[in-house]
């Protein structure tokens, strides 16, 4: 059956207050973003709901459920303020569904109508039993559900509600820098903190030779994933190979692990600085692995001015696991195709570093001359979720 448009729904941004609008307003670019390469979009935001007039189809209600801030989208008909249409309507929804179980749901959002919530569900409900024998009333666990919402614009029916992926639109808490690895934790991380409304840059190491051009293209693909949930996503390249060489020569093997995740930290900070960005976002979990005891996490943060977001770090590994494999990730991050965070790790990486010692080992490095030349070598990429192919240099 086809229908007229596509109702979508928000959650949380409607217990907004004044700056609703806000809220608002940007879902809505995103959404038009989101359906741009599928042709003309028309899209019109009602009180509490969002309708999008064109396209309708199978393709852009996949693509919108990817979309944070939205809740649920629906194919929705729509008809005039008339029980006789609205009944007419709803006969035609149970009549394709065919036989089983069914419900009428109404919501009147305008009060100006005639009937209030339970009269249309008993007005429609008997028309249907009526007209449409194979179908039975069941309120509790029905096979159908026709849902009703009474607007002052108009009666909108639909028979089911998908569920989206919620949060807030992206871009509207601001901006953040995110260390990406080629590992399941990271991508997950950014995937939740997108979902919060943050726009993310992805910050990821790479030390050539050592790891290869495969190594690259799984970490591209992962960016790539994520700017299918919040548009298109820049991702910065940086070269490490240089210093991570001078930590394993000039450095403290226990402590080489900590010392690169400082100068990581250090990378952040600076493009975070270039990029306008307030807080960085990392994979970290407490305790899964020695450059993550509480310990080494405090000796990380000491030199970070900015906040440095962990949305896993309370988390197990299996609800990780479980993430990555509803957001799509998994699948790329186990290619089995090694980043530069486990090259170079020592047999005893220290669990429990102190603030001082790692200072007095980071003396023996030329900290401001690596990371000049690291720059000089490193890449930005923009990267485009919804087109695979495209990789634009910046």
């Amino acid at each position: 059956m086809n229908c007229d448009l596509i109702m979508a729904r928000y959650g949380e941004i409607a217990l907004k207050g004044r700056n609703r609008y806000q809220f608002e307003d940007l879902l809505v670019s995103n959404i038009e973003k989101t359906l741009a390469r599928f042709g003309p979009v028309k899209v019109e935001k009602v009180y509490g709901r969002i309708l999008i007039h064109q396209p309708v189809h199978d393709e852009a209600l996949s693509a919108l459920k990817q979309v944070f801030g939205l809740v649920s989208v629906s194919r929705a008909h729509v008809v005039p303020l008339d029980i006789s249409c609205i009944k007419d309507k709803a006969l035609a929804l149970a009549t394709a569904h065919g036989q089983g179980t069914f419900k009428i749901q109404a919501r009147r959002a305008y009060k100006g109508f005639g009937y209030d919530s339970p009269g249309i569900n008993r007005e429609l409900g008997t028309h249907v039993q009526k007209h449409c024998p194979s179908l039975t009333v069941d309120v509790h666990d029905p096979d159908l559900i026709i849902r009703v919402e009474i607007r002052q614009e108009g009666a909108y029916l639909f028979s089911s509600a998908l569920p989206a992926v919620g949060g807030l639109p992206v871009g509207m808490t601001g901006r953040a820098i995110l260390l990406l690895s080629g590992g399941i934790d990271s991508p997950v991380a950014g995937w939740m903190s997108m979902k919060r409304g943050l726009k993310v840059t992805a910050l990821h190491f790479h030390s050539p030779p050592f790891t290869s051009d495969a190594a690259l293209d799984k970490v591209k693909d992962l960016a790539r994933l994520l700017a299918g949930y919040g548009g298109r996503l820049a991702l910065h390249l940086h070269h490490f190979t240089e210093i991570q060489k001078a930590i394993a020569e000039n450095c403290r093997p226990q402590l080489s692990v900590i010392i690169m995740r400082r100068m990581m930290m250090r990378v952040a900070e600076k493009l975070a600085e270039q990029e306008d960005a307030l807080a960085i976002v990392t994979g970290e979990c407490l305790g899964q692995v020695a450059s993550q005891t509480l310990e080494s996490i405090y000796v990380t943060n000491a030199l970070a001015r900015r906040p440095v977001l962990r949305p896993l770090i309370a988390f197990d590994k299996r609800e990780i696991i479980d993430r990555a494999l509803d957001i799509g990730s998994y699948d790329i991050s186990i290619r089995p195709y090694d980043d530069c965070c486990t090259l170079f790790v020592p047999k005893h990486p220290q669990l429990f570093p102190r603030l001082q010692k790692v200072e007095d080992s980071e003396r023996n490095l030329d900290i401001p001359r690596l990371l000049a030349a690291a720059e000089t070598v490193s890449q930005r990429l923009l990267l485009d979720g919804w087109d695979p192919g495209h990789e634009e240099h910046l």
